[in-house]
């Protein structure tokens, strides 16, 4: 699907327009281990079941895909703005607006894959750990042999599997009337932890009084242990029938740094 797109945003840019956002739905043909069939029944009789379903086993999966890719700004220059380039985040705010809306979340890992840029690759995966798909930055090799814009960020996704995981009925969440209470940490663990894993890892920890989690920083240096990353998450706190006190957020994010320690081996970061 990807390359299709890329031909379209290769010709809009040819006509003048420097900032591209595309996206396409439609189907992807994955074959299987058999392609086609040996041999083509006759007309005029109904061919034997099992004639059938080889011929049924020869047609490829052809699941509904969601392909994106963006090239330029995020907005028209004007005095005074300077428009901000498309990068690999955008790819990743993609995905995620496509799980929010179906009301699936969409787990973002690590990743690699032959057409996006190596350590600008997000690996797209369902909780159950089904793959979804795949963004990030294209390769500057595959920008370059489509004659593409260079640092084209793309994303594609197997619409089928998130229809699938998606629920029958999206219940909206009630609005908070209590206040938040928010509280950072920052973990030192291996370097090759995923920040995913770690964060999946203090929303267990940290139990029902844990409203959102997500990372704000990566630090690996001066301070730091060779082979080894602090990952900065902020905590967001909240109760549905009371306002929190500080004593029972600081319990809530300590058991979940002590299921980090356990799990992961992290360390809190002084």
């Amino acid at each position: 699907m990807l390359p299709g797109l890329l031909d379209v945003l290769k010709r809009n840019v040819s006509r003048g327009f420097r900032d591209v956002a595309l996206y396409e739905t439609g189907l992807v043909f994955l074959p299987g281990e058999q392609h086609g069939t040996a041999e083509i029944p006759g007309l005029g009789a109904l061919p034997p079941p099992e004639v059938i379903d080889s011929l049924l086993a020869g047609i490829p999966d052809q699941p509904q895909h969601l392909g994106v890719v963006m090239s330029g700004g995020d907005s028209p220059s004007g005095a005074g703005h300077d428009p901000r380039a498309y990068d690999w985040a955008d790819a990743l705010d993609v995905a995620g607006l496509v799980g929010s809306v179906l009301g699936v979340e969409v787990i973002t890992r690590q990743g690699q894959h032959q057409a996006f840029h190596p350590g600008r690759t997000a690996q797209l995966l369902l909780r159950s750990g089904t793959v979804l798909g795949f963004a990030g930055e294209l390769h500057p090799k595959v920008l370059a042999a489509m004659d593409a814009p260079a640092r084209t960020v793309a994303v594609e996704l197997d619409l089928d599997a998130l229809f699938e995981a998606a629920a029958d009925v999206i219940v909206a969440k009630p609005i908070p009337t209590y206040p938040v209470a928010t509280q950072d940490v920052a973990l030192v663990v291996d370097a090759g932890v995923p920040a995913s894993e770690l964060l999946e890892v203090l929303r267990e920890g940290a139990g029902d009084l844990l409203e959102d989690v997500s990372l704000f920083d990566v630090y690996s240096g001066t301070g730091i242990e060779d082979g080894r990353k602090s990952l900065a998450f902020s905590m967001r706190f909240r109760a549905p029938d009371r306002t929190l006190t500080a004593d029972e957020a600081s319990a809530s994010r300590e058991a979940a740094v002590a299921l980090a320690a356990e799990r992961l081996g992290a360390v809190q970061r002084g």
